[in-house]
């Protein structure tokens, strides 16, 4: 492991950056190498000291040490688990950070501890440390975003993120991946709770259940279809069908709200209405966002895609409703804009699953104020006025 090694080179006198680019030097050198014994890479070392320390340091090197295996995390509720770097850029990319900058970000924080012999750390210190890099090293707003994030997930209050859009708009996806990074164990389809309904009340007796969402105005009992306005049948047709499910809809919001567990409620039929019946509790914390393909050329593209990566999905049935799904896809964007909610076009995934985490953390910023005194204590006062590398030779256990 590099930190290990940033440690022993330490050890011989080298400042911290040089230790860390001869490790790294190292560490590319050895790229693709499948095994190498201790005594090899204390030699390979030793000649890359040989210019750079007096004897008396190399011979320091040379000799035996111990370095922890894994660093161990104390939690506020008495468990302890390993240091995971997995877990702890994903909530760094939680609180508004970038991936590739979560994760070096992690590396640094990591390798510290590992240099200096930390061998176990309480959550609270592991979250100080974290925020005075930022604060020091990444900048003010990371560091706030930080804090603000940190509080919210103490005080275990429900997030409610609601995702509409169109078929093919993405939702499925950007759910998936949000869940991931909020670390959210629930999702909840609308097509999965229209096709329970479904199961309960036959075709014949609710006819606009049992088709498409841009399809449904086919089946509303109107003689003067034909003569009507086509992108205002669409909006009819899906607004008969969204009433039904929204009281499904209703008691998944309720069921989470009861709990006190964050959910994430993903579908055509969640309709910006729905804020309303989430905002009901002052407790929950509530999201949402419309995903849109804003090209009729992409939204095709995405539609054969379906055919192909889900064969049960006929791209084909979607393609012939494609005027419809984009009927339904300008109607969505106009209540969107009624409701005052935003629009997050998904042409770029990463970009918008980075939009939806950022609007995420705008609506829990309403709520926390992420104050360093009342997340750490006075300690971290005192700690503010140093280097936060400094603090870590503190942490040991």
């Amino acid at each position: 492991m590099r930190g290990i090694l940033v440690r022993s080179l330490l050890d011989t006198g080298l400042s911290f950056e040089d230790a860390h680019a001869m490790a790294t030097t190292v560490r590319n050198e050895l790229s693709g190498t499948k095994v190498i014994t201790s005594e090899e890479l204390q030699q390979r070392v030793s000649l890359m000291l040989k210019d750079v320390v007096d004897k008396e340091a190399l011979e320091q090197y040379c000799l035996p040490s111990a370095a922890p295996s894994r660093i161990q995390v104390n939690s506020r509720n008495g468990t302890t688990s390993a240091f995971s770097r997995g877990q702890h850029a994903l909530y760094l990319q939680a609180a508004g950070m970038k991936e590739e900058k979560a994760e070096s970000t992690t590396e640094t924080i990591y390798t510290h501890l590992i240099t200096f012999g930390v061998s176990c750390i309480s959550t609270n210190e592991l979250a100080c440390l974290t925020y005075l890099y930022l604060l020091q090293e990444v900048g003010k707003k990371s560091a706030k975003r930080y804090l603000v994030w940190l509080e919210f997930k103490r005080s275990n209050r429900p997030l409610v993120l609601l995702i509409g859009g169109t078929a093919a708009a993405g939702k499925s996806t950007i759910a998936t991946e949000a869940a991931h990074l909020l670390d959210i164990v629930r999702i909840q389809s609308t097509d999965m709770l229209r096709e329970v309904m479904r199961m309960m009340v036959p075709e014949r007796l609710l006819p606009v259940l049992h088709t498409s969402s841009f399809d449904a105005w086919k089946t509303l009992p109107l003689q003067d279809k034909n003569d009507r306005d086509s992108e205002q049948l669409v909006a009819d047709g899906y607004q008969s069908q969204a009433e039904l499910l929204a009281v499904p809809c209703e008691a998944i919001l309720q069921r989470a709200v009861e709990e006190s567990v964050s959910v994430i409620l993903e579908g055509v039929h969640v309709h910006p209405s729905l804020l309303n019946i989430a905002s009901d509790n002052s407790e929950t914390i509530n999201v949402y966002v419309m995903m849109a393909v804003l090209k009729s050329k992409q939204l095709k593209s995405r539609l054969l895609g379906r055919g192909d990566d889900v064969p049960q999905r006929r791209a084909e049935r979607y393609l012939n409703s494609l005027d419809s799904i984009w009927s339904l896809q300008s109607y969505l964007l106009s209540e969107a804009d009624r409701y005052d909610v935003p629009i997050i076009t998904t042409s770029d995934k990463e970009k918008a699953l980075q939009q939806v985490i950022q609007q995420v953390n705008v609506e829990v910023a309403k709520h926390f104020n992420g104050t360093p005194l009342q997340l750490f204590g006075p300690v971290v006062e005192e700690l503010d006025q140093k280097p936060w590398h400094e603090i870590v030779p503190l942490l040991r256990c």
